[in-house]
């Protein structure tokens, strides 16, 4: 029972601090050519405390993502993360919700939880298209191989930039790791 009412203060704590969606009466900004992102010239900016947050999702899984549809918030379990690159991903598919309300609004907050202590984590999630990213991903997660080819359309990997992790507890938040 009380691991119960951790989980749901846990899911309180996300949607509380979920991101905000546009106002949509302000005017949607004039479209331009997509950037091209060289993805793999990027790597998190503090491995280590990337690898910290990654250890701490993994041993506490599942843990849950938050994304915003509309002005809805909208939380789901996630299992399969993985490092590739320097960097943390997720995995999912483009025909899932998740994938559209990410194309709108990158931004998300992740919660795991481990008895009375938790961590948050706010960051903005870039797709990588590459079939090198997908391809690691699912040697890391062969589970998913059911679900996902690294050659189709389907499969969606992004991965975490401009994260900052804050572990908390009843007692008061403690830690903050930004990578």
């Amino acid at each position: 029972m009380k691991r119960l009412f951790l989980l749901f203060a846990a899911v309180a704590a996300i949607v509380s601090c979920a991101p905000k969606a546009q106002d949509n009466a302000e005017a949607a900004p004039e479209q331009s050519a997509p950037v091209k992102i060289d993805h793999a010239a990027y790597s998190s900016p503090n491995a280590e405390g990337q690898q910290r947050i990654y250890d701490y999702l993994k041993a506490h899984g599942p843990f849950f993502i938050t994304t915003v549809d509309g002005d809805q918030p909208r939380v789901r379990p996630f299992g399969a993360l993985h490092i590739f690159e320097g960097k943390m991903y997720i995995i999912t598919g483009h025909v899932k919700r998740i994938a559209k309300q990410l194309a709108a609004n990158p931004k998300v907050e992740v919660c795991a939880l481990n008895g009375t202590e938790w961590v948050r984590v706010a960051a903005t999630l870039v797709e990588d298209e590459r079939v090198e990213a997908k391809k690691s991903m699912l040697d890391a997660n062969p589970n998913l191989r059911s679900s996902y080819n690294e050659n189709d359309d389907n499969i969606a990997v992004y991965y975490f930039t401009d994260a900052t992790a804050t572990f908390s507890s009843f007692a008061g938040d403690g830690d903050v790791v930004k990578f």
